[in-house]
């Protein structure tokens, strides 16, 4: 383990996945961290280059993730949202037991302190456990720092249900007023948030500012974008050259949207828990705008201002290739 004011061993979870790519790529471009991707056996998932280790664990036995996770500072844990909780569960006691000092969990998400969000959405309200047991768990010596990025952009704005978009249909519906301000972020802002947090240096340092120690138990607030439905309209408009008069437009209330959609799920419908997960952070309580009600951590990781443009093409672009719920 590092023995200096910043750490230098980082395991990751999910280092092949979507997001995990660009967390992985980041923290090996930063060029400091010796990164150790953790799989299963018998996965065959496609990792970057350049990682300082790949270690196999079987999650039906403790002690193969405990021995992956020795002389590890950190692990981040990038997780499928359909994952039983007790895989984390026992990557964190594994974690906590091999004296792992941090631990980034499963979240990558909107504001899952929201009492709103925990009260009406099942999948942020498993958050908090997962929290308060590495809190309990690790006694001071472990500790978490949970990282929320709001939804994934290039990924939400491709899926129809998510967004009210339909690239294709050239069809879009506008929640409420299509107004509503919420917070999310790009892939790659995500990987640059993950690796900028690391390189803190863990107690601070005079006349530098932030400090892992700060975030101790805490949350990290980052975001790409703080934008309405309308916001991604306009920039829709601009990266496919069409008018508004080109478009099909339609209005639903937020709330109806998504109490429809929770009594859809009864029946299994799987698009009905996209259309409820992502409307109700467009609820006027500003559950979703982090950014106003808790503040944004950009600054201090240094993170870049993204183009919007460059974003949604990359969006529709994906949508073309990936055909969810349409």
């Amino acid at each position: 383990m590092s023995t200096t004011n910043r750490i230098q061993n980082v395991a990751i979870v999910g280092a092949g996945g979507n997001l995990g790519t660009y967390i992985t790529s980041a923290l090996l471009t930063a060029g400091h961290f010796k990164v150790t991707a953790l799989t299963r056996a018998d996965s065959k998932t496609s990792l970057p280059d350049g990682l300082h280790a790949v270690k196999p664990i079987d999650y039906s036995n403790p002690s193969s993730i405990v021995s992956a996770l020795q002389g590890q500072d950190a692990l981040v844990i990038i997780l499928n949202g359909y994952v039983p909780n007790e895989t984390q569960d026992a990557l964190v006691d594994a974690a906590i037991e091999a004296g792992v000092k941090y631990i980034l969990p499963n979240e990558w998400s909107p504001d899952s302190t929201n009492e709103g969000m925990i009260r009406d959405v099942m999948v942020f309200a498993v958050k908090t456990p997962a929290r308060a047991r590495i809190a309990e768990k690790g006694k001071g010596e472990t500790c978490y720092i949970s990282v929320m990025t709001g939804f994934w952009y290039e990924w939400s704005l491709a899926i129809t249900p998510a967004y009210g978009f339909d690239f294709e249909k050239k069809t879009v519906t506008f929640f409420d007023d299509g107004k509503t301000v919420t917070n999310m972020s790009t892939w790659p802002q995500c990987g640059r948030a993950v690796a900028a947090l690391l390189s803190l240096p863990i107690e601070a340092e005079s006349g530098k500012e932030g400090s892992l120690s700060t975030f101790r138990n805490g949350v990290v607030f980052v975001s790409s974008f703080g934008i309405s439905q309308k916001d991604m309209f306009e920039s829709a408009l601009r990266v496919t050259d069409t008018k508004e008069s080109d478009w099909q437009i339609t209005y639903e209330p937020a709330e109806e949207r998504f109490l429809k959609a929770v009594e859809k799920m009864k029946t299994g419908d799987q698009k009905s828990f996209v259309i409820m997960l992502y409307t109700r952070i467009f609820y006027k309580d500003d559950c979703g705008h982090f950014e106003k009600t808790k503040g944004l951590h950009n600054g201090v990781l240094g993170l870049p201002v993204e183009d919007l443009d460059e974003a949604t093409e990359a969006a529709i672009k994906r949508s073309k290739d990936v055909k969810m719920f349409q």
